[in-house]
């Protein structure tokens, strides 16, 4: 990871359900949750400080909570799923942000009531720590991974997207400092004008503005494999080209690592280690 240029580690989340990354009290407690045989949380801090890495710690995403309109049970989870980790990890080097899980691609719920008080939270015990969000877009690929089907007729539309995360943005700007909205589920001959409202958006806000580039395909049948590295450059440069300078990525350990267990993740890294050189 460090040898292509990766200086963040995200934690996607600590925990869904009942399965968790570290041996929380507060979860094994409140949600009969399985503790982890290692604490993966502690690891990744301490790999995160060896490689001169930043470490953003995900929270926890109940998979029932939010989804099911119980914004406030999913809110007062996570305070205390906060307050442990940073009483139990604050002091380390490498930990140097927030990621809030609940992933959403428009104004559902109390969505708003969410990021806007758990990043205030967030912000308040760590000394002002960065808060991020990875949000996505209704477009034409968002649709279940349960299915062979690769797309669909109906799509948000340009103006619809700017109206809804207008509101959105309104409500979270003094608690959300980056958004890193996800690329796969727009069509590549919409992905330049989207990216650019974000970014337009994220400006007007104060907040800044990142791309979480997918490494996997959403055009093929089979869910999910690598995806080809033409299309993956196009949409770093396409962000690039909108004055994007950030990019993350879901999800480097399966779909462009040399030990994944996909060899054309092997293959991937081995394209973008080409495109590196080619660009000094």
């Amino acid at each position: 990871m460090k040898s292509i240029g990766i200086d963040k580690v995200i934690l996607i989340r600590s925990g869904y359900k009942n399965w968790i990354t570290y041996p929380s009290k507060v979860l094994v407690l409140e949600e009969n949750a399985i503790a982890p045989y290692l604490d993966l949380v502690g690891l990744f801090l301490r790999l995160s400080d060896e490689n001169e890495m930043d470490f953003y710690f995900g929270l926890y995403d109940s998979g029932k909570y939010w989804t099911s309109g119980a914004y406030e049970k999913e809110i007062s989870l996570n305070c205390k799923v906060i307050d442990e980790v940073w009483e139990r990890y604050g002091n380390c080097k490498a930990f140097k942000g927030w990621y809030l899980s609940q992933e959403c691609n428009k104004n559902i719920g109390g969505i708003i009531d969410l990021y806007a008080h758990l990043g205030q939270y967030c912000k308040q015990l760590s000394g002002g720590l960065t808060v991020l969000i990875s949000p996505y877009i209704d477009g034409l690929k968002n649709i279940s991974q349960y299915t062979t089907q690769s797309d669909r007729e109906q799509s948000i539309t340009l103006d619809q997207h700017f109206k809804i995360w207008e509101t959105i943005f309104k409500g979270i700007r003094e608690s959300v400092d980056i958004v890193a909205f996800q690329d796969g589920h727009v069509d590549y001959d919409q992905l330049e004008d989207f990216v650019r409202v974000n970014k337009s958006l994220a400006d007007q806000n104060q907040m800044t503005s990142w791309i979480n580039s997918e490494t996997f395909d959403r055009d093929m049948p089979i869910k999910f494999l690598p995806i080809k590295w033409d299309k993956l450059r196009f949409k770093l440069e396409t962000a690039a080209r909108v004055g994007i300078s950030e990019a993350i990525t879901f999800e480097f350990s399966h779909f462009m690592s040399p030990q994944s267990a996909y060899p054309q993740a092997g293959h991937l890294y081995r394209r973008y280690q080409e495109y590196l050189k080619e660009k000094r």
